[in-house]
């Protein structure tokens, strides 16, 4: 960046930051075993679409079967197969959809969400993973 143009930041907001104030969930280490071997965090609307309580289970109106770790397994399987397709062909995003029973509501049939899975430049330039909803910068 040219300070002399443009002078210096108002602010700067790290990614540990949004880690730390929960506008990121660090998944890095349950993305491992899936075969990502960088830093990979989630947006909080992404976290928030995967995560099932037991509030959840109790609005739905039958047992679902779900839990947020088989949710999560499903979203990171996927990521992964869409990374790999990016990467092969030299591209930074890689977009996915994966049948998701949504959280809110009674609905009980699974629904189309679509994620955008980004690689970037971490707080000190090094390469990490940001899977958020298509809007999410």
């Amino acid at each position: 960046m040219n300070d002399t143009f443009w002078g210096e930041p108002i602010s700067v907001y790290t990614r540990a930051q949004a880690l730390a104030d929960g506008v990121l969930v660090d998944l890095t280490a349950q993305a491992r075993p899936y075969g990502f071997k960088i830093p990979f965090a989630c947006t909080e609307a992404v976290w928030l679409s995967i995560q099932w309580t037991e509030s959840t289970e109790a609005r739905k109106p039958d047992a679902t079967g779900q839990s947020t770790d088989g949710r999560l397994h499903d979203v990171l399987s996927l990521a992964r197969m869409a990374a790999q397709g990016a990467a092969q062909a030299g591209a930074a995003v890689a977009e996915f959809e994966v049948l998701m029973v949504p959280v809110d509501g009674k609905a009980m049939a699974a629904r189309t969400q679509m994620f955008r899975l980004v690689v970037s430049g971490g707080d000190q330039g090094e390469p990490v993973l940001t899977l958020m909803l298509p809007g999410e910068s």
